[in-house]
């Protein structure tokens, strides 16, 4: 017979004792309408692969209140991409540089590669919005491998041509390892190309002289943020509190 269980080995924390919880950071759809919300109208804007894209569904689109004029670019050869199509509806000869279904609004431009990359390189990208696996506190990126078979599409040209580059990305890795950091230690995509880093735990400016963190999650302190960050960060005297509504 198994007898009552010794309270000594299994002992209830004072609640006062119980490590405080890590706040909730935002979802990647959050993280996306806040990247969407900074980006002004009448910007050319491309979308990396991946969570980048998901900035496309909060951008205005005619959206009532939002009056903004947003024009998409895909490096594949495609100005004026439009919402991703509604199921069956898919025309599969044409899809985005992630070879996706997309699909274009009045206006809209095709052309090739060369002339894509042109737009690109030549200056004419206002923002690229891109993921990462690293971004250093002097705005360095690496987002195209960690080591394994290498893959860097267009991200080269669109770090290096577009006037701004935006960076949306969890805070973390999944094993709780920061993703801004000193220096990157996977290879380089670009030196000195980030301009603002959005994560689920904050919003980041890259200034000449550090991270100045200008938006902290609620509930989570500038001690606390620092702690899960490789590089010094300094706090915006102006930084509000981050925030998105739920989708």
């Amino acid at each position: 017979m198994t007898g009552p269980s010794n309270p000594i080995e299994n002992p209830t924390p004072h609640p006062a004792l119980k490590p405080p919880s890590k706040p909730r950071g935002l979802t990647r759809d959050q993280m996306a309408w806040r990247v969407a919300k900074d980006i002004p109208g009448g910007s050319y804007v491309n979308l990396g692969i991946g969570m980048p894209e998901l900035v496309a569904l909060h951008l205005p689109q005619g959206k009532e209140g939002d009056n903004r004029q947003i024009v998409f670019h895909s490096e594949n050869g495609i100005l004026g991409m439009g919402p991703p199509p509604p199921q069956g509806e898919e025309d599969f000869d044409l899809i985005s540089a992630g070879k996706k279904p997309a699909t274009v609004i009045p206006g809209s431009a095709f052309f090739d590669s060369a002339d894509s990359f042109a737009m690109i390189r030549g200056g004419h990208i206002d923002i690229a919005v891109l993921g990462a696996f690293q971004v250093s506190e002097s705005g360095d990126l690496a987002n195209w491998t960690t080591g394994g078979v290498p893959a860097v599409g267009g991200a080269m040209d669109l770090a290096q041509g577009a006037r701004q580059v935006f960076v949306i990305t969890n805070h973390t890795t999944k094993k709780g390892e920061p993703k801004i950091v000193k220096e990157c230690t996977y290879p380089l995509t670009g030196a000195g190309v980030v301009t603002t880093v959005f994560t689920d735990l904050a919003v980041i400016d890259i200034h000449k002289d550090g991270p100045v963190v200008r938006e902290i999650a609620n509930g989570l302190s500038f001690d606390d943020l620092q702690a899960l960050t490789g590089a010094t960060l300094t706090l915006d005297a102006d930084c509000k509190a981050l925030s998105a509504p739920a989708f």
